[in-house]
């Protein structure tokens, strides 16, 4: 009968203990002391064996009805902890959106890009169109094309990267200036052509404060009828208007390229002096034979310089090899 009672006071109190906890620990010792192992529940059990069959029975069938009924409402009260400490968690942890966010360090283009492209946008808005050409050249393209007499030092290994190339008929080399495109295109188009040619070349110089083996150049082309030298100087220098600032003075000095004739060099009056910038001249009537054009039909004038150049001239750099340099404290001052 003292089981019984104890059992019935069990069924009354535990519930209440079971809906006043606060935590997970707390239900978990609430558990263990009302259906654990040393719980009334769990002595009631071992109880049974010395009642009255039919007693016994009564008794079990109790006590297990009350060992259920608290089992059920422990889980119900574990499952709303669980969920009301991980909302909890989800709270503290929670982000406030409205704060702002961590920003990765913005990245650029590199200086020469930047500066070609600029020079590049200049021609596009003067109506050039842009073309490109293959970095391995052939002699033919890099200088038979372009006037270069057989005997001109450049031909020679000392001045330009030649390519085992496997049995071709011709030698291959590695560009060394961006004028083959002249002959390239003028091969596939008609006139009137106006182009410019941005890209990457190669020559044997020594590293320097001016030299690089691997360097970028921008060419440029206009042929149409009744091109003039004053047509060439007038384009230049708009073009060093547009990139040095609207007070730019330039002049012309004369000078000599295979490839114009006649040929000249620009210089530009910036930071105080005067600066040659690029070469340029009247498209020697040699090329358009050697490219499929009637030389007395047509006329033209070519260009062409430095991407390095330019920017070393715009921005007071002294040494090309800042230009190259890993280090992102120099390409940062540029951005």
């Amino acid at each position: 009968m003292e089981a019984a009672e104890t059992i019935a006071e069990l069924a009354r109190t535990a519930p209440l203990r079971i809906a006043a906890t606060t935590d997970l620990d707390e239900l978990a010792r609430v558990e263990a002391e009302t259906v654990g192992k040393q719980s009334p529940i769990a002595a009631a059990r071992r109880g049974l064996g010395a009642l009255d069959p039919n007693e016994r029975r009564d008794a079990g069938r109790r006590i297990n009805e009350v060992a259920a009924e608290l089992s059920e409402l422990i889980e119900l009260k574990r499952s709303d902890l669980a969920s009301g400490e991980q909302a909890a968690r989800l709270e503290a942890d929670a982000v406030d959106v409205t704060l702002p966010g961590r920003k990765p360090p913005r990245g650029t283009h590199h200086l020469i890009t930047r500066v070609m492209d600029e020079i590049v946008d200049i021609f596009v808005s003067l109506g050039y169109t842009v073309t490109t050409g293959p970095e391995a050249e052939t002699e033919y393209y890099n200088f038979t094309a372009l006037n270069f007499p057989y005997a001109h030092p450049s031909r020679l290994e000392t001045d330009t990267l030649y390519l085992d190339y496997g049995s071709v008929p011709e030698e291959v080399l590695l560009r060394t200036h961006t004028s083959p495109m002249q002959a390239r295109y003028m091969e596939e188009h008609d006139p009137p052509v106006f182009i410019v040619v941005p890209g990457r070349v190669f020559r044997r110089d020594a590293m320097d404060a001016t030299h690089t083996p691997v360097f970028h150049q921008v060419e440029g082309l206009a042929v149409a009828e009744d091109i003039t030298f004053r047509d060439l100087k007038g384009t230049l220098a708009q073009f060093a208007r547009e990139f040095f600032g609207p007070e730019t003075e330039v002049k012309f000095l004369p000078h000599h390229f295979p490839f114009t004739e006649p040929s000249a060099e620009m210089h530009a009056f910036t930071n105080g002096k005067w600066l040659e910038l690029l070469g340029c001249g009247m498209v020697n009537p040699a090329v358009f034979e050697y490219a499929g054009y009637d030389p007395d039909a047509v006329t033209g004038f070519a260009f062409g310089f430095g991407v390095e150049r330019m920017a070393m001239v715009r921005y007071g750099i002294t040494d090309i090899r800042s230009l190259y340099d890993p280090d992102v404290r120099v390409l940062e001052q540029f951005r």
